[in-house]
């Protein structure tokens, strides 16, 4: 066996930034405008912070969905990597049996090891297995028993997770690309921090105001609030959700995959906003400008709305959306809060939410005239949030212009 009896970080809420932190955090590096171990706040102001995307994606033979994208997702660990100068051990390889010779190597130098995993091949997600569908996410391993057939994880929850030597061989190996990927990495130079928080502010300032680096200008930022605030409401627009989502599973699907994204998806709910509140706070301090802190305010002020739209899209008065809604956020905090022991009650929230599925399927519990109020509530919140952001990259921009180059 080779496992590190004394890992207690479990902390970290994102894949990225979570696994990062934890890294960190097991090894006791410290931030030097804290003295305390990075936190995942600051990763992700470096990374880029937050921002807004909107996609709908209707492929066949799956539900219509809809996507909405929180943080940065333009290589967010690269630039942590090249801001902070983080020197990385990368060891890659086809071989199985070379992926698990390298992730014990690891292990037994006293380091826990970065590994990249599907996120439908590990059980502890309790998510269907399906051939056309694989999501690669950096884990934690920091421990490995072949006698046991044991592998030690920490990966969002605040307790460890354990899986089989072939189940994590299986989650390592689905995609060619980063096929067996072992990761490990240097601290972060401090010296680096300043420029790395300044870079990152800018970043999150562009992804709100200017063309993305990739894809249509009006999937991101601003101009993605206002996209979706045309197709909520305007049944001529391309992409109209009452063409594209009418009452049914489409609806269903469209409504579940926002609640999902917003309050679920990596993190605990508000879009990240209050995570990017705390960011601002540090960054006041690391940069001597005390302007950054006096605009969490206003982040922590969209947290709320991007929660009060949620609550929207879900609403309360529809028993079964409401059902969705309590079991979905019941499901993820069992995750967080027990780790594999919550699988039991997971399966009966899955078996719960797929009979749900069918009902709304076959009668939707709310009518056209219903469903079309719903929307216009969503476009309400949706825009709501739109002007709060407004005035907080204004504010977030005007300061960073009177900072030092």
């Amino acid at each position: 066996m080779t496992k590190l009896n004394d890992y207690d970080q479990f902390e970290g809420l994102h894949w990225e930034t979570g696994s990062l932190r934890n890294f960190y955090a097991y090894q006791g590096v410290k931030a030097p405008h804290t003295n305390q171990p990075y936190s995942e706040a600051m990763l992700l102001g470096i990374s880029g912070g937050v921002v807004m995307s909107y996609f709908t994606f209707n492929y066949q033979g799956y539900d219509p969905y809809v996507r909405i994208i929180t943080r940065n997702t333009f290589d967010p660990l690269g630039k942590i990597y090249e801001r902070l100068n983080i020197d990385q051990d990368i060891r890659q390889t086809s071989s199985a049996q070379k992926g698990v010779t390298n992730l014990v190597n690891v292990l037994e130098k006293g380091l826990p090891a970065i590994v990249l995993a599907d996120l439908f091949s590990l059980p502890y997600n309790a998510l269907p297995y399906d051939e056309g569908n694989w999501a690669m996410f950096p884990i934690l391993i920091y421990g490995y028993d072949e006698n046991e057939d044991q592998v030690w994880i920490a990966d969002r929850a605040r307790v460890p997770l354990i899986v089989s030597l072939e189940e994590l061989a299986a989650a390592r190996a689905r995609v060619k690309k980063t096929k067996f990927r072992v990761l490990t990495f240097e601290p972060p130079d401090e010296n680096k921090l300043a420029s790395a928080v300044q870079e990152g502010i800018q970043d999150c300032i562009r992804l709100f105001t200017e063309p993305p680096p990739k894809g249509s200008k009006h999937n991101f930022g601003f101009l993605a609030y206002q996209r979706w605030v045309e197709v909520l409401t305007n049944p001529k627009s391309r992409g109209s959700w009452e063409r594209e989502f009418p009452p049914g599973i489409e609806s269903y699907s469209a409504l579940t995959s926002v609640y999902n994204d917003i309050m679920i998806f990596g993190k605990d709910g508000g879009a990240e906003r209050d995570v990017y509140a705390q960011f601002l706070e540090e960054a006041s301090i690391i940069m001597a400008l005390p302007g950054l802190k006096d605009i969490a305010p206003l982040f922590r002020t969209s947290a709320v709305a991007w929660n009060n739209l949620t609550e929207a899209v879900l609403p309360g008065d529809v028993p079964l959306l409401k059902e969705t809604r309590d079991l979905m956020l019941e499901k993820h905090h069992l995750f967080l809060d027990q780790g594999n022991e919550s699988l039991p009650m997971v399966r009966d929230i899955n078996d719960r939410l797929a009979d749900i599925k069918t009902l709304v399927s076959d009668d939707f519990p709310m009518s056209d005239a219903e469903v079309a109020d719903l929307r216009e509530n969503l476009r309400d919140q949706v825009l709501r949030i739109h002007d709060i952001e407004d005035d907080a990259v204004a504010e977030l921009s005007r300061v960073m212009n009177g900072a030092p180059g």
